[in-house]
């Protein structure tokens, strides 16, 4: 195929994707099975495999993924922030169990004084997941230093943004607002270490841009996953440059048209689950031996994220840049980390950070993907643990598995 028959194929799929939003359920399903495929560039192979394996035989097994797979069980102390629109944001505390001794010697104290706020690790999950993607993170820091996980406005068990149920586009300089909230609420006091994953490495620029005197006063060190300080409109997701020019012309205006039927797209998007759930895996992961269970709970939280919410979001990436922001991070240790692999924020994006930030430590994981924390955990785990011993987040001698546990369902 031409790259101008390639073209014409994708903005025919598309408007037929936009007619296919205001009909019946059905056709919205085709209309999202069309949009999988132009986004993915890969939907003979998905298919191909699709069609070797019965679909109840693949319904039963994930029925069996879900009983079984202990991924984001864990949970910790629930509270809740108030954003400045108003917006509900969750989030939950992990404290450091003082029992085990995790937390380091005794320190003096002179009469009179408080004892020093502990170290506080500040989790920003990525577009379309939930605090739960830093699972095995969460899990071996567990009882070892104090740390945040939130979810982002209109994501997990946050609300929905009050602002986009008044029309207001979202943009990451609110998610930085928001994240300064949850800071507020949860970690008023003592030093802190952010970490964020794709959106979430942004919110955590965008937090920069807006506090830079937070920064400067507060944190002590930073870890950027698979992010992108801007430029991501030149991302072209693996696909033929004449098939991305022409998704990039239309897929906003698909993208409204689809969000303003939610309810029937959603139907549509669910009759179509197989397809969406090799495209995902596609723009998840960037090998082959990807544990099933870990790839199905990928899914879970990936397809919980409403049609409206990603139209909402969409055109937020193209305008971000925070190149300038990054200058705050350069007092304090960075590290910087992205797969080899990665479709949507490939790791180009993180070598350019590192090159904003000569002193960060940059690793680049090989045969990895965009959700690189779940598909190699044990990397991005011993990568952070030793930032956070680094800062005096958590003692040199600490024992942080490169796992930790895979928790039990309300462990």
């Amino acid at each position: 195929m031409s790259e101008s028959s390639a073209s014409s194929a994708v903005e025919v799929a598309a408007e037929a994707a936009t007619a296919a939003a205001v009909g019946n359920w059905r056709r919205a399903g085709v209309a999202g099975a069309a949009i999988g495929v132009v986004a993915a560039g890969a939907a003979a192979g998905v298919a191909i495999e699709r069609m070797t394996v019965g679909r109840g035989m693949r319904r039963k097994a994930r029925l069996a993924l879900d009983a079984s797979g202990p991924y984001g069980a864990l949970r910790g102390m629930p509270g809740r922030a108030l954003a400045d629109d108003g917006t509900e944001i969750y989030y939950e505390v992990d404290e450091v169990d003082v029992d085990s001794g995790s937390a380091g010697p005794r320190r003096r104290r002179l009469f009179g004084r408080k004892t020093p706020a502990p170290v506080t690790v500040v989790f920003s999950h990525g577009f379309c997941l939930s605090q739960d993607s830093w699972h095995f993170q969460r899990a071996a820091l567990r009882g070892v230093v104090r740390t945040v996980h939130w979810d982002q406005r209109s994501h997990g068990r946050s609300a929905r943004g009050s602002a986009q149920a008044e029309g207001v586009a979202v943009d990451i300089e609110q998610l930085g607002r928001d994240l300064k909230a949850v800071v507020d609420a949860a970690a008023p006091e003592g030093p802190l270490v952010l970490v964020g994953h794709s959106m979430g490495g942004m919110t955590v620029m965008a937090l920069a841009d807006q506090f830079p005197e937070l920064i400067r006063e507060r944190v002590v060190g930073a870890v950027f996953v698979g992010t992108s300080s801007g430029k991501l409109g030149e991302v072209n997701f693996g696909l033929p440059v004449a098939g991305v020019a022409a998704v990039r012309r239309v897929l906003p205006r698909v993208l409204r048209a689809l969000g303003s039927q939610a309810e029937i797209v959603e139907r549509g998007r669910r009759a179509t689950a197989d397809l969406f759930a090799g495209l995902i895996k596609r723009y998840s992961f960037g090998s082959k031996d990807v544990d099933p269970a870990v790839t199905r709970f990928a899914e879970r939280m990936i397809e919980s994220t409403p049609i409206d919410v990603v139209a909402e979001f969409y055109p937020a990436f193209t305008n971000h840049d925070k190149a300038d922001a990054l200058q705050i991070f350069a007092e304090v240790p960075v590290l910087v980390l992205a797969g080899d692999r990665d479709l949507v924020t490939p790791s180009e994006h993180s070598e350019g950070i590192a090159d904003l930030l000569p002193d960060a430590e940059l690793v680049i994981v090989p045969d990895a993907g965009h959700l690189v924390m779940l598909e190699h955990p044990e990397v991005v785990t011993d990568r952070l643990a030793d930032l956070l011993a680094r800062v005096g987040a958590v003692p040199a001698a600490a024992n942080v598995g490169t796992y930790g546990s895979t928790a039990q369902p309300g462990g």
